[in-house]
């Protein structure tokens, strides 16, 4: 069976993958996700055999990555937790205390593979599948109520597992990727989004957020590893402030994606995204 993303992640990109796909670089050395979030582009790389050269993923969430190490290396015993945390999904007062944990001295003590539970678990059971930290690094999303979610699916889980066993998994900003990507690697940046509206902003997957400046410096990461000939795909929102940073790139186009996460259900639908490459990607075995 396929691997496919074991936490569900505001803005991941299952739906997108066909989008994503068809703009890949004919071939690429070293594969970078400098924003791993839930993966699916990784994965799907991965099912389809153009890992050879290897992959770094990352992300700035210390509690993510650890939880994909945990998935690479201790895959049964975390699949032995989840299955003694799946019949409590319904008990709310049982949430709030596995959610409670991050407020305790000792969070950072408990076993990497337990701590790993408890996010995938937390995912699973909040309001929406909405993973958000307040300022203090603590997770605040509230309990969520579901008839029968899926708590693990042990299958995946070791097909996830065997991905990612090659994979070098790093905490870190972003910037970091310019001290290991070479020219001919493909780096993909899937960023906290600009906001559509002032409203709307929703950057909340660290206590550090992501504002308008981070948005310009990784803009000129990019194009610094354009200069070094990477390959380079970005995801954002079509935004003024998106659609000016990437103007001179070689692809730069809008598409239609669906939102699923808002609280407030009218507001979830299609909305345009922006693609960006630094590179013109192969169409049916034609460049553009």
């Amino acid at each position: 069976m396929p691997a496919r993303p074991f936490l569900k992640w505001a803005g991941g990109k299952g739906q997108l993958l066909p989008e994503l796909t068809s703009r890949l670089p004919a071939r690429f050395r070293r594969y970078h996700e400098p924003f791993v979030g839930g993966g699916a582009l990784f994965f799907h790389l991965w099912n389809n055999g153009r890992l050879a050269r290897g992959a770094v993923l990352s992300d700035y969430n210390p509690d993510l990555v650890e939880c994909y190490r945990a998935v690479r290396d201790s895959v049964e015993e975390l699949i032995a937790l989840l299955l003694d945390l799946r019949p409590r999904f319904s008990d709310k007062e049982f949430f709030y205390e596995i959610r409670g944990w991050d407020r305790r001295p000792d969070f950072r003590q408990r076993p990497m593979v337990e701590r790993a539970a408890r996010m995938i678990f937390l995912n699973r059971t909040c309001y929406n599948g909405l993973y958000r930290l307040n300022n203090k690094g603590q997770f605040n999303a509230p309990f969520g109520h579901y008839k029968n979610p899926l708590i693990v699916d042990p299958e995946n889980m070791r097909e996830a597992s065997r991905a990612l066993q090659s994979v070098d998994l790093q905490v870190g900003d972003f910037g970091a990727v310019l001290a290991r990507a070479e020219t001919g690697d493909f780096v993909y940046f899937d960023p906290p989004y600009v906001p559509l509206s002032a409203t709307a902003s929703f950057t909340a997957y660290t206590n550090q957020g992501f504002a308008e400046a981070e948005q310009r410096r990784l803009a000129a990461v990019f194009q610094t590893l354009a200069r070094r000939e990477c390959y380079v795909m970005l995801s954002n929102s079509y935004t003024e402030l998106a659609r000016t940073l990437y103007a001179g790139q070689p692809v730069h186009e809008s598409i239609l994606a669906s939102r699923k996460i808002n609280c407030d259900g009218r507001k979830r639908g299609e909305v345009e995204e922006l693609i960006v490459c630094s590179y013109a990607p192969l169409r049916n075995g034609v460049r553009p």
